[in-house]
């Protein structure tokens, strides 16, 4: 899914967008393999976007998708790294997703 959301978004923007729309979404479609374009370049220290979420904020969106993969019944999760261009902020970034992906 493609949501946009205005410059400035941050985490309760995000997280609201995943209550309201990705998981709804997602529990109606039932996918059987749910593919994630991670892109982290959304992260507030990120020096190319405008957004300003965190990294908690990240392992939140992985925990929600997660658990509803497993409320539908998904057989696996694949992720794909995309973006993030403050380096350090993208490795502790990746590692809360990572996190989050462990809980299946």
């Amino acid at each position: 899914m493609n949501i946009p959301l205005p410059s400035g978004s941050d985490d309760t923007t995000y997280l609201q967008a995943m209550q309201q729309q990705v998981l709804p979404a997602l529990e109606k479609f039932r996918p059987q393999l749910c593919c994630i374009s991670a892109g982290f370049d959304a992260h507030r220290e990120d020096p190319l976007a405008s957004m300003k979420l965190s990294t908690q904020a990240y392992f939140q969106m992985t925990q929600q998708i997660v658990d509803s993969c497993k409320k539908v019944g998904c057989v696996g999760i694949v992720s794909f790294l995309e973006g993030g261009y403050h380096y350090e902020n993208l490795a502790h970034s990746v590692e809360a997703h990572l996190q989050g992906l462990l809980l299946w």
